[in-house]
């Protein structure tokens, strides 16, 4: 999580109406033009899928790829009271994918001999407490210089109207606090520690943090300060609540950690930025791979989380089918938000919602941009299975048996599994799932069935043919769906 918990208004000042599915011929036409590559047809259908099934409001998306943005992505409502839709210019919160953002702008200034990632930050701004240490910029960026999160008692930070006139102000918020664990030693989350990386910034540049961001690192790009749903563009917030969206009525300041969760942008302004990154045009080719290095603690071992490492600001892992990305998520009021990047493909894929919600949201990242990926060599044939009404399988260790319905639409074979009881559970703890089915869409058009998109609440997955009729999806480290259709 990327912000603190908060009490919420009460239900009744809240609700306005149950969010209704958006057709997708609608959403074609709002993001600006109907795609015409297949890729982007597939990419456009999985989008659509998703909102009818996360009950998310809207979700914007886009992929990069040859130098250029392949498909802008839009689906639901960016005002739903309004009904007015997404469109290709619609602005979410990036929340914590602003962090990358940061790191690119420390990596550009240290480029510059502006600023020493590896030197204690106490050299450079001498204000900060005794107590912090010997911390340097690289390891508060890879959460291993033991700063705090959001602790109890920050729930009203943002919301108390102030509005911090600079980056080095607002770590005064957190600046009393003790460290966790003493610099290099242990990996502890900390948006805060964005807060301070922007101080950094702000000294080094000799400029406020938004300035510097627009000029040196986004320049020409939608991206900037989120302004809680009111700026030019920008999209209402929801949060997600018994099958209903709910207006936030008080959106946050986030002047208090603009590099932590506090930057917003289209989703196509978001992947033209990893574009750029990848094609040496915001640092040089040589400092982007120096980013990508894994930060290692004190005793040698690798900075890791979940299923990653750490590098500066950017989380370095491995696609399903083997592929260097890095990548970074946010989550944060109102929004869900993800950028992926196949550094050695020179492709990125990005993607954001209005409405935080529990979801897999890197996963779904690299779904979107599984069309416009090359396709694997080792896929097994498979047929669009027609004639099935029923689907057997098993998750972990429950036995799996529901009613299954497929048929083609535009050359691509497309399924509903209706839940059974299993899958119901393993799902429970989704935002919002009216229907309680699953959708199977292949990934392409040539009528099989070797890969899908398995859209579910939680996100998009993959799901392979094993072979006679065997499917396999992964819904988490481990959690594997197998399925028999």
């Amino acid at each position: 999580m990327i912000r603190p918990r908060h009490s919420r208004p009460s239900l009744a000042a809240r609700v306005f109406a149950v969010v209704l599915p958006v057709a997708a011929s609608t959403a074609l036409a709002d993001c600006g033009h109907a795609p015409e590559s297949s890729a982007a047809i597939t990419a456009q259908t999985l989008l659509d899928a998703l909102v009818r099934s996360n009950g998310v409001p809207g979700m914007g998306a886009a992929v990069w790829r040859d130098g250029e943005v392949a498909w802008t992505g839009c689906a639901g409502w960016r005002d739903a009271e309004a009904r007015r839709p997404v469109r290709a210019d619609t602005v979410f919160r990036f929340a914590s994918v602003s962090k990358a953002i940061a790191a690119t702008a420390a990596a550009k200034l240290s480029e510059d001999g502006k600023l020493d990632l590896d030197a204690p930050l106490k050299a450079r701004l001498p204000w900060l407490p005794a107590a912090w240490g010997p911390m340097n910029l690289r390891q508060v960026a890879a959460h291993v210089a033991g700063l705090p999160h959001y602790q109890a008692g920050d729930e009203d930070i943002g919301r108390d109207g102030r509005r911090y006139a600079s980056q080095r102000e607002a770590v005064g918020v957190f600046a009393a606090r003790p460290l966790l664990s003493a610099a290099g030693t242990s990996y502890h989350y900390s948006s805060y520690g964005y807060t301070l990386i922007g101080a950094a910034i702000e000294d080094a540049a000799g400029q406020p943090f938004l300035d510097y961001i627009g000029r040196a690192i986004v320049p020409g790009l939608r991206i900037g300060a989120e302004h809680g749903g009111r700026g030019e563009g920008e999209s209402q917030l929801y949060e997600l609540d018994g099958g209903t969206a709910h207006r936030v009525e008080r959106p946050r300041d986030f002047s208090y950690s603009w590099g932590g969760g506090g930057l917003a942008g289209t989703p196509e302004s978001l992947v033209r930025f990893g574009g750029r990154l990848m094609n040496g045009q915001i640092v040089r080719p040589e400092t982007f791979a120096a980013m990508q290095e894994p930060l290692r603690l004190n005793d040698g071992r690798p900075v890791q989380e979940r299923d990653y490492r750490l590098g500066l600001g950017w989380r370095l892992g491995l696609d399903p089918d083997g592929a260097r990305i890095v990548h970074h998520a946010g989550i944060t009021e109102g929004a869900r938000a993800a950028l992926v990047l196949w550094p050695q493909r020179a492709i990125a894929a990005s993607v954001a919602s209005n409405a935080e919600w529990v979801s897999s949201i890197e996963s779904t990242a690299m779904l979107l941009a599984a069309p416009f990926l090359p396709r694997p060599v080792d896929l097994k044939s498979a047929r669009c299975p027609l004639a099935q009404r029923r689907y057997g399988g098993r998750l972990v260790e429950q036995a799996l048996d529901g009613a299954a319905s497929f048929r083609l639409e535009r050359g691509r074979c497309v399924g509903e599994l209706h839940a059974d009881a299993a899958l119901r559970a393993h799902f429970a703890k989704a935002s919002v799932w009216n229907d309680q089915r699953l959708r199977v869409i292949a990934l392409d058009a040539g009528g099989g069935l070797s890969r899908a998109a398995l859209v579910t609440p939680f996100g998009l997955y993959e799901l392979r043919a094993q072979g006679a009729g065997r499917y396999r999806a992964q819904l988490s480290g481990d959690r594997v769906l197998e399925l028999r259709l």
